[in-house]
């Protein structure tokens, strides 16, 4: 099922950070309104703001921007993700996401936003 949904490019730079399984859960990863961390048996993952991110996080994969789809979704409904997704894996854009309990984030690098709006809005999403 192909949907046409509705996304917004939120500001700013974000960076997703990987730590090891057993770190304390770090100030700098908490201390912005938008952020998200995820623990499991080999790692703590931490997305956050790029410049929250200390210099001396090695595991660190900077320059990301957020499009945030109009949500809330219902849970059973399917291909919401894949009418984005599938559209920017076609352009060659590299993405990575996250879904709260009302909507999904698509990153993209900074360097690809172009070819991702451009992607996007050809398969009849609408960009704020």
């Amino acid at each position: 099922m192909t949907h046409s949904l509705t996304m917004q490019l939120l500001p700013g730079d974000y960076a997703v950070c990987r730590l090891n399984a057993d770190a304390g859960l770090p100030r700098w990863a908490t201390s912005s309104p938008l952020f998200c961390v995820m623990r499991t048996g080999d790692e703590l993952s931490v997305m956050c703001p790029e410049p929250n991110v200390p210099e001396d996080i090695e595991l660190a994969e900077r320059g990301w921007r957020l499009f945030r789809l109009e949500g809330p979704f219902e849970f059973g409904l399917t291909g919401v993700l894949a009418s984005v997704l599938v559209p920017l894996a076609e352009a060659g854009v590299g993405i990575f996401t996250i879904s709260t309990y009302d909507t999904d984030y698509v990153l993209v690098k900074s360097d690809q936003i172009g070819l991702a709006r451009d992607a996007l809005i050809g398969a009849g999403h609408h960009l704020k």
